[in-house]
Order: C-alpha cells, then structure tokens, then sequence
C-alpha cells in the first residue's frame, strides 16, 4: 500500500491532484491553485463532469502532469471511489511511462478542499490503499506502483485530527488487505497449518495479541468432532487457530469472533461440479477475516476484549473422508446428522461456537463465513447477509458496516423452519429443507447457547470478477472492516 502523508506544506516536484465535483462548480477547482494552469476550456475539452470516479491527466507548460479526479457530489463514499479511480489511473499510467523508458513518478499530492473532513479523508484513503491492489505469480518483472500520496491541509488546525482519521483508515486498509492476501493465496501453498503460521506471523508484529494453534491431536482429545470430519479426507491435517487481545482496562463484553477457514472445498463425498472449484481457495476468507480482524484491532489499541477463533480444514474426497449418513458429535456434546458434506462450514464453525460459548464464556458471539450459495443468489455479490438473535446486535453491525463502506442486509430467523433442524437419529441435521442460507443460520444457532449473537455470510461479497470502487478481482477482504467497527462499537 502507498505511504500517506498528512502535511500543511506541499512538496515542490510532485504531481499535483485536483478534486472535482460534479454539477456546475466541477470546473471552479480548476481556476484556483492547484489548477489554474488548466481552467473551463482543457475541461470541456475533455468532457469533464466530475462525477465520482472519473480521472484526468493533462500536461501543463512548467508543472509536469496534473491529475483531476471526480468526487461527484462529495460524499464520503464518493472519495473513496475517487481514491481507488485515481491509484488505478496513476499506476497504469506509470506502467506506459516504464514500458517506453520514460521517467516514472512514484509519488502524487493533493490539497484537501476546506469541506474536507475526517470522513473524506479516511474514505480517500481506504480508495487509495486498496484500489491498487495486485495479487500475482510471476516471473516477470513487478509493475510500478504508486509509492505515496501527500495530502495538503488548508489550516494547521486541521492537521492531528486528519492524520489520526488517515492513519486508522491506513490501518483498515492493511487489514483488509492481508485478508485479500490470505484469500488470494493458492491452495497448494495454503493448507491449514500454512494460514495457522500466517497468524502467528501477523500476530507477531503486535504487542499484547497472542496466537495459539493447536493440531489434529488435540482436537481429537477436546473433542472437536466437525473439525476432524471436514478434515479427515485431507492428507495435510487440520489445525484450531485462537488469537486473544485482552487490555488492562478492557470495556464492555467479552467478544467472540469466528470464521470459517476451509482452505480448499471439493465439496467432499458430495462433489462439486468442475466449474467454479477453482474460487473454493476463497472459502476461508471468512477465517481470514478474523484473523486480519484481530490484527487490526491490536494496532488500533481498541479496550475491548476479544478473541478470534479459525476452525482450519481442507474439505477433500478420499477413503477417510467423511460420509452423508454419518452422525458427528461436537465439542459441546451436541451431534449432527450429516447429509451433505459440502455443507462442511457449519460443521467447523459449530465446534468453534460451543467452544466459545463452554470455554471461553464469551458474552457475545459473531461468526463470518462464506456459508451458502443460497445467500449469494438471494443478496448478490456486493452485499452481505445478516442473521441475528437480537436487534441491538444485528443493529451494531449494520451501523459498523455503514461506517466502513460493507452493505448488510437482515434476514429473518423464521421459527416456523427451526423444528426442521431436528434429526431424527441425532441431535440436529445438518442440512433440513427449505430456503438454505435460513437453515443454515437457525442449525448455527443451535450452537450458540443462548448468547447474543450474529452470523454474517459472505458467499457474495467475499470475492468478486470485476472492479468497482475499491474492489478488484479475486478476494475482496469484506466482512474485516466490518468486524473491527463491530468491536469498536463497544468501545
């Protein structure tokens, strides 16, 4: 990600940016300082409107290049879809400049209008550490990136209180990002001990967070049985990952996050079709998100207490795997019929629920997974799917995904479908019939002893095939920041 720097004094040599709104005053930026080399002609000739997204670049007598980014009509979400527009711009342009041996600028500045507050600058900064993003194995040479953005403030008044707003966004941005990071990751690399490692890694550049990973035996002695049947079929084990920030003067409850981590799903016994099997090394971005969860709620410092809880399992076809008709018992003792082993997340995730609820004795639950199709065909790919025992809870984190630019939308608990969760040879079956993404929520809820509790399912948002804002192909990291507001909220 680039560098931000907050200053009062512009930087001589840099590329200047200029904002633009859309509607009548779109040009009047460009007749004051930082533009007024350019003005209503260059603008109409380009034909521009300022609307949020739109990037322009004009070479000016004496000053190099000038960008001019839309900021539409200046609401917050509208900055950082100007900042994610602008970085892809910019580092396109720096690509050109490189591949005909011209001089590549690795830096930009922007003086921030007197209008510009907190908000602006945080959502600017989220669009511009994230807009850029790359993912790629290659042997060629890696692309010019842009190095670091300069924002200008007009009053030195102003310069703390957007430093902090630009160092806590920069701080969810790289939360976001190592959740794209771990998403993105191949499944030949990442099997469970790989995304365990990676949290004790992450972990480790943070006083006061710790990381414990526990195996295949001990799960086996705690009696995390889902765990171990989503990973008996696979050669390479599983693994339980918690990470634990617990301040001195810790407020509100206890929190518990859980996420799903299934490193690779075949979809077990119950195989799935070729098509589309190769997305399944996303299906433990909500493990990831946790993770990363965690991680940017120890850099932040925030006085809450939480603990992050990653059930890790490959979900693989072989003569050890696990069976439909089988009847799986879960660490708190209660066991499930299995009816489809592609339907393995709720499986790990009720052990990891139980566990939260019996040895930790959390006060509050949330878990995120990549959960159902169903979900995605419901809400789409831009939106996530909320289920929640209560108002207040399922209140915090549709505020918190507002406050992060993450959509949620509730769904209902309908009780006229809980019996059928019923099994008539176990405790509970693991996939009743009816509308998938519902059922799948009320068996969860089975797990959750009664505490508040929340279950975000991400099948749609967590990864995506196209560019918008500030997502680009591949994992998209959804579901992190929100987590974090969520925390903050009890702060």
């Amino acid at each position: 990600m680039p560098d931000i720097e907050v200053a009062v004094q512009p930087r001589r040599g840099l590329p200047v940016v200029v904002l633009a709104r859309s509607g009548e005053d779109a040009f009047a930026p460009l007749l004051g300082p930082g533009g007024a080399d350019l003005g209503p002609d260059w603008a109409e000739a380009v034909g521009l409107t300022g609307k949020a997204g739109e990037v322009h670049t004009a070479a000016t007598h004496g000053a190099g290049i000038r960008w001019v980014a839309g900021i539409g009509d200046g609401e917050p979400q509208q900055w950082r879809k100007a900042g994610a527009a602008l970085v892809r711009a910019f580092e396109s342009r720096a690509s050109s400049d490189a591949d005909a041996g011209r001089r590549v600028t690795r830096a930009l500045q922007l003086t921030l209008p007197p209008e510009a507050g907190a908000a602006e600058v945080a959502e600017l900064v989220l669009g511009v550490s994230l807009g850029g993003y790359r993912y790629l194995v290659s042997a060629n040479a890696p692309k010019p990136r842009l190095r670091t953005l300069r924002l200008v403030v007009g009053e030195p008044g102003q310069l703390e209180p957007l430093r902090t707003a630009a160092s806590r966004a920069s701080a969810f941005a790289a939360g976001t990002t190592a959740t794209r990071d771990m998403g993105n990751t191949p499944s030949n690399v990442k099997d469970p001990a790989w995304l365990a490692n990676t949290a004790v890694k992450l972990a480790s550049q943070l006083p006061g967070l710790t990381v414990n990973v526990y195996d295949e035996k001990w799960l086996a002695a705690e009696g995390f049985g889902g765990v171990l049947a989503v990973g008996g079929g696979s050669s390479r084990p599983p693994r339980f990952v918690t990470l634990t920030w617990s301040p001195a003067k810790a407020a509100g409850p206890h929190i518990a996050l859980v996420g799903k981590g299934i490193t690779f799903d075949t979809g077990g016994i119950s195989i799935k079709p070729a098509d589309g099997m190769h997305l399944m090394r996303t299906d433990m971005c909500g493990g990831a998100s946790v993770i990363a969860a965690l991680v940017t709620v120890a850099r932040l410092g925030l006085p809450v207490r939480v603990t992050g809880l990653v059930p890790l399992a490959e979900n693989h076809v072989s003569g050890s795997a696990y069976r439909p008709g089988d009847i799986v018992r879960h660490y708190d003792g209660q066991t499930t019929e299995v009816s489809n082993t592609d339907a393995e997340g709720r499986m790990v995730l009720a052990d990891a629920l139980g566990y939260a609820v019996r040895k930790l004795k959390a006060d509050v639950l949330v878990d995120v997974a990549t959960l159902t199709g169903a979900m995605k065909l419901s809400l789409g790919t831009r939106i996530g799917g909320l289920f929640a025992n209560t108002d207040d809870i399922a209140a915090r984190v549709i505020d918190a995904g507002e406050r992060c630019g993450e959509a949620w939308w509730r769904m209902p608990l309908l009780a006229d479908l809980d019996d059928d969760v019923a099994s008539d040879i176990a405790d509970w079956r693991q996939c009743p019939p009816g509308p998938g993404g519902i059922t799948a929520a009320l068996f969860l809820q089975k797990f959750t002893g009664g505490l508040p509790w929340a279950h975000m399912d991400i099948a749609g948002p967590a990864r995506s095939d196209k560019v918008f804002d500030e997502v680009v192909p591949g994992a998209t990291g959804f579901a992190t920041r929100t987590l974090v507001e969520f925390v903050a909220s009890y702060a």
